[in-house]
């Protein structure tokens, strides 16, 4: 495994079964204004990709290419959240992903060699790594936004965390971290109105 920037915050419940899921939270907010990119250079997005099977080590993603990927993020955030708070699709985030989703074939095209006869192959080469990335990533994006967890799809409502989950009972935040952040504020609220009062 490739070495991965230090992440603030265990991975958000869902993010192990939804590699989307996982994608979108490698932007982290966090309190006193701090912002954690885990996409924010391309040996780190070299590293992301080698951890999720996307990519070979050593890759060499360059900047261009990390670069597409931090945009497929923000469009799927976008998706995210609409999603969640029962709002249209913004049509540039659906075109994006659509765009994710046909770059390279799905199914192995059937293929004739002269000396060996018939045989499958996917159409794009192997080489082409962000094009199976995005793939990759969008289609399980879709697959969550259109599937049966999709209903389950909430952000995180501990101020300021950004990170999205997949909700189970009545947890509505995405690590310990951020609810023990929102009950301590709960709690110095109920303090200060009994105070008030």
């Amino acid at each position: 495994m490739t070495e991965l920037p230090a992440a603030p915050l265990p991975p958000a419940p869902g993010a192990e079964t939804y590699l989307a899921l996982d994608f979108v939270n490698t932007a982290i907010a966090l309190p006193g204004g701090q912002y954690v990119d885990l996409l924010g250079a391309p040996e780190a997005v070299n590293a992301w990709l080698t951890n999720h099977d996307l990519a070979p080590v050593g890759a060499g993603i360059q900047e261009m290419c990390a670069t597409q990927l931090r945009a497929l993020r923000e469009h799927l955030r976008a998706l995210f959240a609409a999603r969640v708070e029962g709002l249209p699709a913004l049509p540039s985030a659906l075109d994006a992903v659509n765009a994710a989703l046909t770059r390279v074939p799905t199914t192995a095209l059937l293929l004739w060699d002269e000396h060996d006869g018939p045989y499958r192959a996917a159409l794009c080469p192997p080489n082409e790594i962000l094009d199976r990335a995005l793939a990759t990533i969008a289609t399980n994006a879709a697959d969550l936004l259109t599937g049966p967890d999709a209903e389950f799809l909430t952000a995180c409502e501990s101020t300021p965390c950004n990170r999205y989950l997949l909700r189970h009972g009545r947890r509505h935040w995405c690590s310990t971290r951020c609810g023990d952040r929102v009950r301590a504020a709960r709690a110095y609220a109920r303090r200060t109105q009994s105070k008030a009062g």
